[in-house]
């Protein structure tokens, strides 16, 4: 059997502001540890192999992604040495159902592995949302063992948490028919999914010991997904094929055709097919689906209380992190990311401290937080899109000041990196070297920058800059012009295929 690990990364977490932002999303930080959280998904498959068949092989992982995180996502996978069978780009996002098909085709289509099999083609998808918290791997593993079985078998297996309280924030998995393997197991059919319930029936749900939480982790054979989805959602079966057969590869990742997916139906795993095989009991095909308990300290961080949840406290209950102080407080959760942070006398707050936002929310209305992101969204704010500091393929930049007709950045150029070579239309730039050495094109000029030493690029004059050292170039920019939007630039080369 051949597994393969499909990494789902393309979701936004708008709960989780200030710390998360539509372009450096929940899965990319970290969260609960030091890794990120798209990381830690990819990691805790180490050691997952001792659990299985000699047989029986662990594919290269494939990550699907928003275009716009793309060289956030690669830097990550390199930062911990995971090398994927590809990244692919959605160019918009259209939920979970389209992001596993787009996995599936790529899994089918993929050159066969090494050793040959019947199941080379039609390997076993192991679908892992980017940004859950699970702490206990090999729980995880022993369960994913269990779902590899019963996928192999060609049901649709999702994995449902062993509920530790009556909670109202997630859907429920009311377990059916025992399924019968060799060894122990806790397998059922799927009698059916329930939306998130009020809390009198959670309760209910909790103590009858019949119902699960619903985790959104799933394995399934790529051949029995496209199966079952031709018969539920044709259109957007035919919407991805044709995405994925016009895609093409674009350096590290593989850019699927946007014309085509844009056109494709937004749904989730869930209500494309799982629901749709247990909602109707005339015509329920349960036996097609299989639900693995799992009891793996597990969340889904949908909210900072979630967060709040799952972290190490002290003897208050406090969850602090960074430069913080308290005093007579309880059950707070406390992050300062860039200055001191005290709270004095305060019970069960959030309070989030980033470089341009601060956040102050009762635990019991943090999943209120996205009425925040919709504000800032519908006041055409940037809060809610980037962080003061911006990530870059080629490092980063992080603006310091602003104001009318000018802005100050601080901008980071890694080892060997090289920006586009690009003209603006509204804007002049002087350059200042705080560290390092820079390699500079001005017109038809190239010339070399040391520490201390600075240039002018005028409106209109085709410019690059490049890190020809050993460590990382550091400089001061600053802009003068009528308009100073991350718009105005004008590439007529580009490593990275940017336009």
């Amino acid at each position: 059997m051949y597994i393969q690990p499909l990494v789902l990364s393309g979701g936004s977490g708008t709960r989780l502001w200030p710390m998360s932002r539509e372009y450096y999303p929940k899965q990319l930080l970290a969260l609960a540890g030091d890794h990120t959280m798209l990381q830690s998904t990819l990691l805790r498959l180490q050691g997952l192999q001792a659990h299985l068949a000699a047989t029986d092989v662990i594919l290269a992982p494939l990550i699907v992604c928003n275009e716009e995180h793309r060289f956030l996502v690669a830097e990550q996978l390199r930062q911990i040495g995971a090398k994927p069978a590809a990244i692919i780009l959605e160019p918009a996002g259209r939920n979970t159902a389209p992001a596993l098909t787009l996995g599936a085709l790529a899994a089918v289509h993929a050159e066969p592995p090494a050793q040959p099999s019947a199941t080379g083609r039609d390997p076993v998808l192991l679908v892992m949302p980017a940004d859950h918290i699970i702490q206990d791997a090999v729980a995880f593993q022993h369960a994913v063992v269990e779902g590899a079985i019963l996928a192999e078998q060609g049901r649709l297996v999702t994995f449902g948490i062993v509920p530790s309280r009556a909670e109202t924030g997630y859907g429920y998995i009311r377990q059916g028919a025992p399924i019968k393997l060799h060894g122990k197991s806790g397998a059922c059919q799927i009698a059916t999914f329930v939306e998130k319930p009020d809390a009198l029936r959670a309760e209910s749900y909790v103590a009858s010991g019949e119902y699960l939480w619903n985790s959104g982790i799933f394995m399934v054979k790529a051949s029995v997904w496209m199966q079952e989805l031709l018969q539920f959602q044709p259109a957007m079966v035919e919407a991805c094929q044709v995405a994925y057969q016009r895609g093409k590869n674009d350096h590290d990742f593989y850019r699927v055709d946007k014309a085509a997916f844009l056109t494709c139906p937004s749904d989730s795993i869930d209500y494309a097919v799982m629901e749709k095989l247990t909602m109707d009991s005339a015509t329920s095909q349960a036996e097609k689906t299989a639900v693995v308990p799992l009891d793996a300290k597990w969340s889904d961080v949908g909210a900072w209380a979630a967060l709040w949840d799952v972290s190490e406290k002290d003897t208050h209950g406090n969850v602090t992190r960074g430069d913080v102080f308290t005093h007579q407080s309880r059950n707070t959760l406390l992050v300062a990311e860039h200055r001191f942070l005290a709270c004095v006398g305060v019970d069960n707050l959030v309070v989030i401290e980033t470089s341009d936002a601060v956040l102050v929310v009762h635990k019991d209305q943090a999943q209120d937080v996205k009425q925040i992101v919709a504000h800032l969204k519908n006041t055409q704010r940037s809060e809610h899109l980037l962080h003061r500091k911006v990530s870059r393929p080629w490092g980063s930049y992080d603006g310091i000041d602003s104001g009318e007709r000018f802005q100050v950045k601080r901008i980071i150029v890694n080892p060997g990196a090289t920006l586009s070579l690009q003209m603006h239309h509204h804007r002049a730039e002087h350059w200042i070297v705080v560290r390092g050495t820079a390699r500079v094109t001005r017109g038809e000029e190239v010339f070399l920058l040391a520490e201390n030493q600075s240039t002018y690029i005028p409106i209109g004059e085709k410019h690059r800059l490049e890190n020809p050292g050993a460590i990382p170039l550091e400089l001061i920019e600053v802009q003068s012009g009528a308009y100073l939007g991350e718009d105005d630039i004008v590439r007529f080369q580009d490593t990275y295929g940017r336009n």
